[in-house]
């Protein structure tokens, strides 16, 4: 996409559309690709020679880490955008990946905890890596609540777009925190550098949930902003013909 379909489709109507027909697709990728994930992290990789069966939790737990720390580096691009620019969609695009940047955060520390309870014998440990994820979350709640407490949406925003970019500075902490500190954590089995230290079943297994829940971050995002810029363009022509269009299609 070059830069003039960029700013084309930066007018909410045209993004509106652009989303509604997006959605779909990104929906469908994701619910094929974890239904292939599962049964290949569940059915066809092997169990592990040192923690058996228990690390088929991975299938849920790594992509959803991964992605609480991607959807938030994404969340504070589009909340330096919006503060840069004034770009109502991009500031719009922040605020609805934080619910979904959110869900991945804690489904990361509920599966860490069902991994981690026997695998170490303790349900959660205040380790540098754990409480920075922990930390995470609460800087995904904090950016909700600040927003929401903020009555002018423009207000709201470059508040919101403050905090998430003060809160960039966890996700290096998140991620190098295993080299950092003595942790209870192992290292990553799977890096640019170097080739990956599990069988092809249980990597391929790890990659179809990634990009399942790539693609349901996506769909989640998108719908948000729909709900969103009609929200905050229900005064408009093109926002009410949506809605009469939305109505008479329930």
């Amino acid at each position: 996409m070059n830069r003039s379909s960029f700013f084309h489709f930066a007018a909410p109507a045209r993004f509106h559309a652009l989303a509604g027909r997006l959605i779909p697709w990104f929906g469908s990728a994701a619910l094929v690709l974890a239904v292939l994930g599962l049964y290949v992290g569940f059915f066809v990789a092997p169990s592990d020679a040192q923690q058996g069966e228990a690390y088929r939790i991975i299938y849920v737990h790594v992509p959803a880490a991964w992605m609480s720390m991607f959807v938030y580096l994404v969340m504070a691009v589009w909340a330096a955008v919006g503060l840069i620019f004034n770009a109502r969609l991009a500031s719009v695009m922040a605020l609805a990946l934080a619910p979904t940047g959110a869900l991945m955060t804690f489904l990361a520390l509920w599966t860490g905890a069902l991994w981690g309870q026997p695998t170490w014998g303790t349900w959660w440990v205040w380790d540098a890596r754990l409480t920075s994820e922990l930390v995470l979350l609460f800087l995904y709640i904090g950016f909700m609540a600040l927003h929401g407490a903020i009555d002018d949406p423009r207000r709201a925003d470059r508040a919101a777009g403050l905090l998430a970019l003060v809160g960039v500075v966890n996700l290096p902490i998140i991620y190098f925190s295993v080299q950092w500190w003595n942790t209870l954590h192992q290292g990553a089995s799977v890096t640019l550098n170097k080739a990956p230290s599990m069988a092809a079943p249980m990597l391929l297994g790890m990659l179809l949930m990634a990009l399942a829940a790539w693609a349901y971050c996506i769909a989640m995002g998108l719908s948000r902003a729909r709900v969103l810029l009609l929200e905050r363009e229900r005064h408009t022509d093109w926002a009410r013909a949506a809605l009469r269009t939305s109505t008479e299609a329930a």
